[in-house]
């Protein structure tokens, strides 16, 4: 009798371990839908022939000069502002979240970001700033990421977190969609890859949303504002690009346009990631460039 409890004990607790571990892949499984449904619903968005470009390439399309193919010698602020795009990208395409805030209520800069999902993204910068997201244990704080992936730490241990070249690469990634061609241009002292703008349409295209939506479309409201749009806005400013999107305007739209995105500035960000269906992670980055 003792014998038969402890095989039938044994097949209970084997069928539980079962359980748990099918409820486990489950899981993981559903994260990855959700992560592909992402996707899928960014890919949707627009006109399925336009060409589709990351925060990342929008902000450093942003800040190329479009004949001499390069930014500005003097903007020391697009290396951390591209990182900053990295974390909103991944965030607004499900594989990365902030830790819950706890009943002490922290706040967003002290949260932790934690991997969602580590399904594939297709882009090759966003799959290797999630790598090291999803393997560093314990996670790192959004402003971390954002030193780390930059490059900007002391700690020679956490050196090989830096993501290397990465104007370059995305100015690789505009040449393959047709945005930008390659040249060579020499510098007196040295030689440096260039490119410049071969698809006019495209960024006349990116520069006349950002103006529309401090202008024409503008709805005084950012919890209604799309929330790519936002993020484009706010880090096109953090990296000092976004007066380029509004040099062309008259001086009054300018000056108008100017007046709405710094009270998009001015915005709490702790109040506006508490508000319905925000994104807590994208008001952290930006808590972090606006601290």
């Amino acid at each position: 009798m003792t014998s038969l409890t402890k095989r039938t004990s044994g097949l209970v607790q084997r069928k539980t371990e079962a359980h748990r571990n099918a409820e486990k892949e489950r899981g993981s499984d559903e994260e990855e839908d959700e992560a592909r449904r992402v996707d899928d619903e960014e890919d949707d968005k627009g006109d399925a022939k336009d060409t589709r470009l990351t925060l990342m390439e929008e902000v450093l399309l942003l800040g190329l000069k479009d004949r001499e193919g390069y930014t500005s010698f003097w903007n020391d602020c697009i290396s951390s502002g591209l990182r900053g795009c990295m974390l909103i990208e991944l965030a607004l395409r499900g594989r990365l979240q902030l830790e819950a805030c706890g009943m002490r209520r922290k706040s967003l800069l002290a949260r932790k970001v934690i991997c969602k999902s580590d399904a594939p993204t297709g882009d090759m910068l966003l799959d290797e700033a999630l790598k090291h997201i999803k393997d560093t244990q314990p996670p790192e704080t959004v402003q971390s990421w954002i030193e780390l992936l930059s490059g900007e730490t002391w700690n020679p241990l956490k050196l090989h977190y830096q993501l290397r070249n990465v104007r370059e690469r995305l100015a690789k990634n505009l040449v393959e969609k047709g945005v930008l061609t390659t040249e060579k241009q020499n510098f007196l002292l040295f030689d440096m890859t260039t490119h410049p703008l071969t698809n006019n349409t495209l960024k006349q295209r990116l520069v006349k949303k950002v103006q529309e939506s401090v202008l024409e479309k503008w709805v005084n409201d950012p919890q209604r504002m799309d929330r790519r749009v936002l993020a484009l806005i706010l880090l096109a400013h953090s990296s000092d690009v976004l007066e380029n999107a509004f040099a062309p305007l008259p001086d009054e739209q300018f000056d108008l346009g100017m007046t709405r995105v710094r009270g998009l500035l001015e915005l709490e960000p702790e109040t506006e990631s508490a508000k319905p269906n925000a994104n807590e992670l994208m008001w952290a980055v930006v808590a972090a460039f606006t601290k």
